[in-house]
């Protein structure tokens, strides 16, 4: 390795959402050196959103002098995608984008090679490169928050499947009499454990509860301001009711997890995303009860752990997607 590319050579990772974009730009041992983000535009067509992106990319590149030492950009974009194209199919919260090649677009502006993938993809690929699931070939990720995302990597690379569609782990029905999910289908883990799911039961349960409850002092008396935070906080504070609600969840997580392991059986689970930290103290309860849902014998050998890149995770994501290209340019 040459030490003088090593120390100025990057690549950039870039996280779209549909209110916001972020960029920052990433060396070869996965560490943001810088980032910042702008607003995304997701209803006024195709080149506003792409300007928007765009403008985030500019402005990493320009506060860290950085234009001559990128070596690739990587982009986590919401799906529906192909990751193969880098063409963004139809994500409902990005209606500025219908089968729009965002990678080569971007590529021609920039000149580098420019790669794209889902959210959950690109951060398990990152922690499996950098983070929490270094040193592991085969890596089961999961990101619990809003909504329950899922990555898969097998010896260093993202299982995509036959057309980019695979991994959606957090559509898995373990209940087929259970809520609608926002997918149409029933009893999704999303449907049952994302912090929306959460923020429900703890309002039905509120609802039909004679007890005094934390929860119902910290959304100011109302029910319709309740969500998954404030059933951390009262289960912290001692709060009854939402210990059953957070135990109920790692419950229907542990049957989800069991049939994870026993039709992947990863070398390590990892669990990132705002209400994975708020039940990081229960991830020894999963481990101890995962031999009831899981026909594996040997399914508690497989560690189960926080994620390493937090709020970070989608420019950690997309600078991963494009590391192989860094990792050549370190070879010269």
């Amino acid at each position: 390795m040459n030490p003088s590319v090593s120390q100025n050579a990057f690549v950039i990772g870039v996280d779209v959402g549909g209110t916001k974009v972020a960029a920052g730009l990433v060396d070869y041992k996965g560490a943001i050196q810088s980032h910042v983000k702008g607003p995304m535009v997701a209803n006024e067509g195709a080149a506003a959103g792409l300007e928007a992106v765009k403008t985030v990319i500019d402005q990493v590149s320009s506060a860290t002098h950085a234009h001559d030492s990128i070596r690739a950009i990587g982009i986590c974009s919401p799906g529906p995608l192909d990751p193969a194209k880098g063409i963004v199919i139809n994500p409902p919260n990005l209606p500025c984008w219908r089968n729009f090649p965002l990678a080569s677009e971007i590529s021609r502006i920039y000149g580098v090679p420019v790669k794209v993938d889902n959210d959950a993809n690109a951060a398990a690929l990152a922690e499996t490169l950098w983070g929490a699931g270094r040193g592991y070939r085969n890596v089961f990720y999961t990101c619990i928050g809003t909504g329950i995302g899922t990555g898969i990597v097998f010896d260093g690379c993202i299982y995509h499947g036959r057309t980019g569609a695979a991994g959606e782990g957090g559509h898995i029905s373990i209940d087929y009499h259970g809520p609608r999910c926002g997918c149409g289908k029933l009893g999704c883990i999303e449907a049952l454990a994302s912090g929306p799911a959460i923020a429900r039961r703890a309002r039905e349960a509120l609802s039909k509860a004679e007890e005094h409850s934390t929860m119902l002092e910290l959304a100011g008396g109302n029910l319709e301001n309740i969500d998954s935070h404030i059933v951390g906080r009262a289960h912290a504070a001692g709060d009854p009711i939402a210990t059953r609600i957070l135990q109920e969840t790692v419950d229907v997580l542990t049957v989800w997890l069991g049939n994870i392991v026993d039709l992947l059986e990863p070398d390590v689970i990892i669990m990132g995303g705002g209400v994975a930290s708020m039940l990081q103290p229960f991830f020894s309860s999963i481990q101890e009860k995962l031999p009831q849902h899981c026909i594996n014998s040997r399914c508690q050998e497989i560690p189960i752990v926080s994620a390493f890149y937090g709020e970070d995770s989608g420019i950690a994501g997309g600078a991963a997607l494009s590391s192989q290209r860094l990792a050549a340019s370190l070879r010269m």
